[in-house]
């Protein structure tokens, strides 16, 4: 029960990471920041890609 419950939470969490990275990498801020200099910020790419790891490792708890 303890492992699902924290799978549970890992994937929740996750999902917010990673809706926050994409949000970042949304923003007027970073699109500007794109189209002058091609570099997108870090916080984006942290967000998206820490999300993704924390849903796939809160399916692995699940399972």
């Amino acid at each position: 029960m303890n492992n699902k419950l924290l799978g549970i939470v890992l994937i929740v969490g996750g999902l917010a990471l990673a809706i926050w990275g994409y949000n970042v990498f949304d923003s007027a801020s970073a699109q500007f920041s794109r189209a002058f200099s091609g570099d997108t910020p870090i916080e984006a790419w942290l967000g998206m890609v820490g999300g993704v790891i924390c849903i796939a490792v809160g399916i692995g708890k699940i399972r």
